[in-house]
């Protein structure tokens, strides 16, 4: 929720300051670091205590955040406050999600992770919200402000947890690429992650689309594009709630996958009735499937990766997701431009949901080739 209230913040005055551009290279300067300094990162999630590593990324974040709320009269201080508090989250979400199992215990990983991407998506519903009306009422330097104290409220909450995760010593030192080759080393994994990487790219791409068809195509205005992605964050909490902890662990991979391609094929579906009622039909099960995977996703990797590794492991995913949605940002705006909102639904949206069913059906048939050859060597 914090974030989002900084961001709505920073983007509102980088536009003003930069009009055309500002927003753009806010997202830009905050989400970066995560793809350029995702091994770094997540070596330093490993190596050091992860609860400790977790607070002081907290309080560093609360730092730079209270020295931004100063710095909003220069662009180039601005970017560079930034790209510091994108240090700070690509450090901090990696220790966060290594931290879930350890406080998980012996509940399912699937619940656990359900209940962190659930508290997420609430944060996605009121930050925006938050963040326009503080930016509106306290301007720039309060709405960074409250931010700031937001991350304190973090740092409080982490020094109150029993649960350490100690770094785990081994003969050879850690590598900052080896999180890349955590996600692609196993055959089962590699497919997921890959299929999935290349969903998001074509998700990402639609977002532009979801602004211009509401307005353009259908006529719609602003307070209804708000209504239909708080419907989708809505959903998402109920995926990721209700949908994902019922998934076997056997089945994991294969329903993340389909999940992912339930959230593509619902953005190509909308365009095909253009009314606004049906839009948001579409998009709540979009909603659905997309906090369903991401929590399914998350659990894939805490069951196949070892725990001393999840560190790195988790920033590669954070790198991948990061570096996917800023080229597919700036690829959705040209399609946009190209073939209009409808169009690049149908376009993105279809492209995601084939890959995300492809993915799955490739992990079904390994999945089926490797029952009959066990089978084949027991007789």
């Amino acid at each position: 929720m914090g974030d989002f209230v900084a961001l709505i913040a920073l983007g509102l005055r980088a536009n003003e300051m930069w009009e055309g551009f500002g927003v753009s290279v806010v997202f830009i300067a905050l989400w970066a670091p995560a793809a350029l300094l995702a091994g770094h990162a997540g070596l330093i999630v490993d190596r050091f205590e992860t609860r400790s590593v977790a607070i002081v990324a907290s309080l560093f974040q609360c730092v730079v955040t209270a020295a931004l709320a100063f710095a909003t009269g220069s662009i180039a201080a601005l970017l560079v406050l930034t790209a510091l508090l994108g240090v700070g989250a690509t450090i901090a979400q990696s220790a966060e999600f290594a931290l879930v199992p350890v406080l998980a215990g012996r509940r399912p990983l699937a619940r656990a992770n359900g209940l962190v991407e659930s508290a997420r998506s609430l944060g996605f519903v009121v930050g925006p919200l938050a963040g326009g009306a503080l930016a509106a009422a306290a301007g720039t330097k309060g709405a960074l402000l409250v931010d700031a104290a937001s991350f304190l409220a973090i740092t409080a909450a982490l020094a109150s947890l029993a649960v350490r995760r100690k770094p785990v010593r081994t003969d050879q030192p850690p590598r900052a690429r080896e999180g890349l080759e955590l996600l692609f080393g196993e055959r089962t994994l590699a497919i997921a992650i890959g299929a999935g990487t290349l969903t998001l790219v074509f998700m990402s791409a639609s977002i532009p689309a979801d602004f211009v068809y509401t307005t353009d195509n259908l006529g719609k205005s602003s307070l209804a594009l708000g209504l239909v992605l708080t419907l989708w964050a809505a959903a998402m909490l109920v995926g990721s709630l209700m949908l994902a902890p019922r998934v076997a662990s056997s089945a994991v991979a294969v329903c993340a996958l389909l999940a992912a391609s339930l959230q593509g094929f619902s953005k190509f579906a909308a365009p095909f009735w253009m009314v606004f009622p049906f839009m948001c039909f579409c998009y709540l099960f979009g909603g659905l499937g997309h906090g369903a995977k991401n929590t399914l996703f998350r659990t894939l990797i805490h069951q196949r990766i070892a725990p001393e590794r999840h560190g790195r492991a988790f920033a590669a995913y954070n790198g991948l997701r990061n570096g996917a949605e800023l080229i597919a940002l700036a690829a959705g705006g040209a399609l946009v431009a190209a073939i209009g909102g409808a169009g690049t639904l149908w376009l993105a949206g279809g492209a995601a949901g084939i890959v995300g069913l492809a993915g799955a059906l490739a992990l079904q048939a390994r999945g089926a080739r490797q029952t009959a050859a066990a089978r084949a060597n027991a007789s």
